[in-house]
Protein backbone atom coordinates (compact mmCIF):
# COMPACT_ATOMS: atom_id res chain seq x y z
CA UNK A 1 0.00 0.00 0.00
CA UNK A 2 1.53 3.56 -1.23
CA UNK A 3 2.12 6.57 1.32
CA UNK A 4 0.01 9.07 -0.45
CA UNK A 5 -2.72 10.21 0.90
CA UNK A 6 -5.47 12.98 0.13
CA UNK A 7 -5.91 15.98 2.01
CA UNK A 8 -9.30 17.30 2.35
CA UNK A 9 -9.24 21.28 3.90
CA UNK A 10 -12.89 22.03 5.39
CA UNK A 11 -13.70 25.65 6.23
CA UNK A 12 -16.39 25.57 8.45
CA UNK A 13 -18.95 28.47 9.99
CA UNK A 14 -19.37 28.03 13.04
CA UNK A 15 -16.34 26.62 13.30
CA UNK A 16 -16.29 25.21 16.68
CA UNK A 17 -19.33 22.82 16.67
CA UNK A 18 -19.11 21.99 13.02
CA UNK A 19 -15.59 20.69 13.50
CA UNK A 20 -16.46 17.76 16.13
CA UNK A 21 -19.47 16.80 14.15
CA UNK A 22 -17.65 16.74 11.30
CA UNK A 23 -14.42 14.74 12.77
CA UNK A 24 -17.30 12.47 14.05
CA UNK A 25 -18.54 11.81 11.17
CA UNK A 26 -15.29 11.37 8.79
CA UNK A 27 -13.95 9.22 11.58
CA UNK A 28 -16.83 6.40 10.17
CA UNK A 29 -14.88 6.71 6.73
CA UNK A 30 -11.49 5.45 6.07
CA UNK A 31 -10.07 8.87 7.15
CA UNK A 32 -7.23 8.17 9.41
CA UNK A 33 -5.73 11.85 11.09
CA UNK A 34 -7.45 15.42 11.15
CA UNK A 35 -5.79 18.62 12.16
CA UNK A 36 -7.17 21.63 13.63
CA UNK A 37 -6.76 24.99 11.37
CA UNK A 38 -7.90 28.48 11.75
CA UNK A 39 -11.16 27.90 9.28
CA UNK A 40 -12.05 24.18 10.09
CA UNK A 41 -9.59 21.11 9.91
CA UNK A 42 -7.77 19.44 7.73
CA UNK A 43 -8.97 15.59 7.05
CA UNK A 44 -6.44 12.68 5.37
CA UNK A 45 -7.44 9.69 3.88
CA UNK A 46 -4.67 7.42 1.97
CA UNK A 47 -5.08 7.44 -1.68
CA UNK A 48 -5.53 3.55 -1.58
CA UNK A 49 -8.56 3.29 0.32
CA UNK A 50 -10.40 6.74 -1.24
CA UNK A 51 -12.83 6.48 -3.63
CA UNK A 52 -15.22 9.39 -5.24
CA UNK A 53 -18.44 8.32 -3.12
CA UNK A 54 -16.22 9.15 -0.33
CA UNK A 55 -18.65 11.56 1.74
CA UNK A 56 -21.74 10.33 0.92
CA UNK A 57 -23.69 9.81 3.84
CA UNK A 58 -21.74 12.81 5.74
CA UNK A 59 -25.29 14.23 7.00
CA UNK A 60 -23.53 17.84 8.20
CA UNK A 61 -22.74 18.54 4.84
CA UNK A 62 -26.55 18.74 3.53
CA UNK A 63 -27.15 20.33 7.14
CA UNK A 64 -28.75 24.10 6.59
CA UNK A 65 -26.97 24.69 10.03
CA UNK A 66 -23.19 24.66 9.17
CA UNK A 67 -21.88 26.84 6.02
CA UNK A 68 -19.23 24.00 5.01
CA UNK A 69 -16.80 24.29 1.89
CA UNK A 70 -13.82 22.36 1.10
CA UNK A 71 -10.95 21.59 -1.43
CA UNK A 72 -8.53 18.79 -1.68
CA UNK A 73 -4.64 17.90 -2.51
CA UNK A 74 -2.70 14.96 -3.05
CA UNK A 75 0.34 14.71 -0.91
CA UNK A 76 3.13 12.26 -1.37
CA UNK A 77 4.03 12.05 2.99
CA UNK A 78 2.43 12.96 6.13
CA UNK A 79 4.72 13.62 8.66
CA UNK A 80 2.12 12.65 11.65
CA UNK A 81 4.57 13.86 14.29
CA UNK A 82 5.57 16.97 13.05
CA UNK A 83 1.33 17.86 12.15
CA UNK A 84 0.75 16.75 15.94
CA UNK A 85 3.09 19.08 17.33
CA UNK A 86 2.07 21.63 15.37
CA UNK A 87 -1.81 21.27 16.37
CA UNK A 88 -1.78 19.73 19.64
CA UNK A 89 -2.10 21.59 23.21
CA UNK A 90 -1.18 20.19 26.57
CA UNK A 91 -4.42 20.34 28.67
CA UNK A 92 -4.54 21.38 31.87
CA UNK A 93 -7.55 20.41 34.26
CA UNK A 94 -7.54 22.63 36.97
CA UNK A 95 -4.75 22.34 37.93
CA UNK A 96 -4.43 19.00 39.19
CA UNK A 97 -4.27 17.23 35.90
CA UNK A 98 -1.76 17.55 32.84
CA UNK A 99 -2.34 15.63 29.42
CA UNK A 100 0.31 16.21 27.21
CA UNK A 101 2.77 14.85 24.66
CA UNK A 102 6.47 13.79 25.31
CA UNK A 103 7.52 17.13 23.86
CA UNK A 104 5.29 18.84 26.60
CA UNK A 105 7.30 20.06 29.42
CA UNK A 106 6.75 18.63 32.58
CA UNK A 107 4.54 20.28 35.60
CA UNK A 108 4.24 19.99 38.87
CA UNK A 109 0.24 18.44 38.80
CA UNK A 110 -0.83 15.58 40.98
CA UNK A 111 -1.41 13.79 37.56
CA UNK A 112 0.79 14.08 35.11
CA UNK A 113 -0.62 11.93 31.80
CA UNK A 114 1.54 11.55 28.39
CA UNK A 115 -0.04 10.31 25.55
CA UNK A 116 1.33 10.41 21.76
CA UNK A 117 -1.25 9.46 19.34
CA UNK A 118 -0.60 9.02 15.58
CA UNK A 119 -3.95 11.27 14.97
CA UNK A 120 -3.63 14.90 15.39
CA UNK A 121 -6.19 16.53 17.72
CA UNK A 122 -7.21 20.02 18.29
CA UNK A 123 -7.78 21.71 21.34
CA UNK A 124 -11.90 22.32 20.19
CA UNK A 125 -11.69 18.36 20.31
CA UNK A 126 -11.06 17.71 24.19
CA UNK A 127 -13.91 19.53 25.82
CA UNK A 128 -15.48 16.27 26.71
CA UNK A 129 -12.40 14.86 27.70
CA UNK A 130 -11.66 17.60 30.16
CA UNK A 131 -15.04 17.76 31.92
CA UNK A 132 -14.71 13.66 32.45
CA UNK A 133 -11.53 14.03 33.80
CA UNK A 134 -13.20 16.81 36.21
CA UNK A 135 -15.43 13.84 37.33
CA UNK A 136 -12.57 11.63 38.17
CA UNK A 137 -11.12 14.09 39.79
CA UNK A 138 -13.14 15.00 42.26
CA UNK A 139 -14.33 11.32 42.67
CA UNK A 140 -13.04 8.32 44.96
CA UNK A 141 -12.45 5.76 42.77
CA UNK A 142 -9.69 3.87 44.80
CA UNK A 143 -10.45 -0.09 44.18
CA UNK A 144 -12.99 0.69 42.01
CA UNK A 145 -13.48 -2.00 38.97
CA UNK A 146 -14.10 0.33 36.10
CA UNK A 147 -14.97 0.13 31.86
CA UNK A 148 -13.99 3.07 29.76
CA UNK A 149 -16.13 2.98 26.85
CA UNK A 150 -15.07 4.53 23.86
CA UNK A 151 -11.60 4.86 25.15
CA UNK A 152 -10.29 6.34 22.19
CA UNK A 153 -6.78 7.01 23.64
CA UNK A 154 -7.61 6.32 26.85
CA UNK A 155 -6.68 8.96 28.54
CA UNK A 156 -9.75 8.31 31.39
CA UNK A 157 -8.99 4.76 32.17
CA UNK A 158 -5.43 6.13 32.83
CA UNK A 159 -6.32 9.04 35.35
CA UNK A 160 -8.69 6.09 36.82
CA UNK A 161 -5.73 4.04 37.44
CA UNK A 162 -4.01 7.04 38.91
CA UNK A 163 -6.54 7.34 41.20
CA UNK A 164 -6.51 3.50 42.58
CA UNK A 165 -9.32 2.14 40.22
CA UNK A 166 -8.84 -1.55 38.88
CA UNK A 167 -8.82 -3.83 37.28
CA UNK A 168 -10.16 -1.43 34.34
CA UNK A 169 -11.39 -2.39 30.86
CA UNK A 170 -11.13 0.05 28.30
CA UNK A 171 -13.23 -0.37 24.87
CA UNK A 172 -13.31 0.80 21.44
CA UNK A 173 -14.54 -0.37 18.06
CA UNK A 174 -12.21 2.10 16.42
CA UNK A 175 -8.92 0.35 15.35
CA UNK A 176 -6.50 2.68 15.67
CA UNK A 177 -7.78 3.40 19.28
CA UNK A 178 -7.10 0.23 20.44
CA UNK A 179 -3.86 -0.22 19.19
CA UNK A 180 -3.06 3.56 20.73
CA UNK A 181 -4.99 3.04 23.92
CA UNK A 182 -2.63 0.07 24.71
CA UNK A 183 0.74 2.00 23.64
CA UNK A 184 -0.59 4.52 25.82
CA UNK A 185 -1.35 2.97 28.79
CA UNK A 186 2.20 1.53 28.49
CA UNK A 187 3.60 4.71 28.28
CA UNK A 188 2.05 5.42 31.49
CA UNK A 189 3.21 1.87 33.46
CA UNK A 190 -0.32 1.11 33.88
CA UNK A 191 -0.71 -2.30 35.48
CA UNK A 192 -4.48 -2.73 35.16
CA UNK A 193 -5.71 -1.73 32.16
CA UNK A 194 -7.35 -4.12 29.60
CA UNK A 195 -7.84 -2.68 26.15
CA UNK A 196 -10.35 -4.36 24.17
CA UNK A 197 -11.46 -3.67 20.39
CA UNK A 198 -15.27 -4.11 20.10
CA UNK A 199 -18.58 -2.73 21.16
CA UNK A 200 -21.29 -3.02 23.73
CA UNK A 201 -21.80 -6.16 22.93
CA UNK A 202 -18.11 -6.96 24.71
CA UNK A 203 -20.13 -6.16 28.53
CA UNK A 204 -22.78 -9.26 27.97
CA UNK A 205 -22.10 -10.24 32.07
CA UNK A 206 -19.87 -8.20 33.15
CA UNK A 207 -20.33 -6.09 36.35
CA UNK A 208 -18.74 -3.01 37.00
CA UNK A 209 -18.77 -0.03 39.73
CA UNK A 210 -18.00 2.75 37.76
CA UNK A 211 -18.43 3.18 33.85
CA UNK A 212 -17.08 6.09 32.15
CA UNK A 213 -18.92 6.84 28.51
CA UNK A 214 -17.68 9.66 26.12
CA UNK A 215 -19.03 8.68 23.28
CA UNK A 216 -22.31 10.59 21.49
CA UNK A 217 -25.92 10.37 22.07
CA UNK A 218 -26.64 7.96 19.27
CA UNK A 219 -24.77 5.18 20.60
CA UNK A 220 -25.15 6.19 24.31
CA UNK A 221 -29.18 5.94 23.72
CA UNK A 222 -28.50 2.79 21.91
CA UNK A 223 -26.29 1.26 24.27
CA UNK A 224 -27.86 2.20 28.09
CA UNK A 225 -29.64 -1.19 28.43
CA UNK A 226 -26.31 -3.21 28.15
CA UNK A 227 -24.00 -0.40 30.32
CA UNK A 228 -27.35 -0.07 33.25
CA UNK A 229 -26.73 -4.22 33.11
CA UNK A 230 -23.17 -3.66 33.65
CA UNK A 231 -23.59 -1.75 36.44
CA UNK A 232 -23.19 -2.59 40.14
CA UNK A 233 -25.84 -1.71 42.55
CA UNK A 234 -24.93 1.88 43.75
CA UNK A 235 -22.29 2.30 41.15
CA UNK A 236 -21.73 5.61 39.38
CA UNK A 237 -22.00 6.04 35.13
CA UNK A 238 -20.49 9.08 33.51
CA UNK A 239 -21.79 10.14 30.65
CA UNK A 240 -20.51 12.65 27.83
CA UNK A 241 -20.33 13.25 24.21
CA UNK A 242 -23.50 15.18 23.81
CA UNK A 243 -24.69 18.98 23.54
CA UNK A 244 -26.43 20.81 26.23
CA UNK A 245 -29.96 19.94 23.74
CA UNK A 246 -28.97 16.11 24.28
CA UNK A 247 -29.84 16.48 28.13
CA UNK A 248 -33.53 15.18 27.52
CA UNK A 249 -33.08 12.28 26.05
CA UNK A 250 -30.39 11.08 27.80
CA UNK A 251 -32.11 11.78 30.85
CA UNK A 252 -35.18 10.47 29.98
CA UNK A 253 -33.32 6.90 28.95
CA UNK A 254 -31.32 6.92 32.35
CA UNK A 255 -34.45 7.66 34.18
CA UNK A 256 -36.42 4.37 32.22
CA UNK A 257 -33.12 2.74 33.73
CA UNK A 258 -34.24 3.19 36.86
CA UNK A 259 -30.17 5.42 37.19
CA UNK A 260 -30.96 8.59 39.68
CA UNK A 261 -29.13 11.91 38.50
CA UNK A 262 -26.24 13.32 40.53
CA UNK A 263 -24.58 16.52 38.75
CA UNK A 264 -23.73 18.39 35.63
CA UNK A 265 -20.85 19.73 34.13
CA UNK A 266 -20.87 22.28 31.15
CA UNK A 267 -17.89 23.38 28.65
CA UNK A 268 -19.44 25.95 25.82
CA UNK A 269 -22.47 23.48 24.43
CA UNK A 270 -20.70 20.11 26.00
CA UNK A 271 -21.77 18.50 28.88
CA UNK A 272 -21.24 15.43 31.37
CA UNK A 273 -23.81 14.29 33.21
CA UNK A 274 -23.20 11.86 36.32
CA UNK A 275 -25.60 9.19 37.40
CA UNK A 276 -26.16 6.64 40.29
CA UNK A 277 -27.59 2.94 40.16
Amino acid sequence: MSNIYLGYHFTIEPKELGSEILVAELGEKAFESFTETENGISAFVKKDLWDENILDGIYILQSEEFKISYTIEEIDQVNWNEEWEKNFEAIDVDGKCHVRAPFHPKTDAEFDIVIEPKMSFGTGHHETTHMMIQHLLEMDVKGLKTLDMGCGTAILAILAEMKGAEPIDAIDIDNWCYLNSIENAERNNCKHISVYEGDAALLAGKKYDLIIANINRNILLNDMQAYVDALNPKGIILFSGFYEEDIPFIDASCVENGLTYVKKLQRNNWVSLKYVN
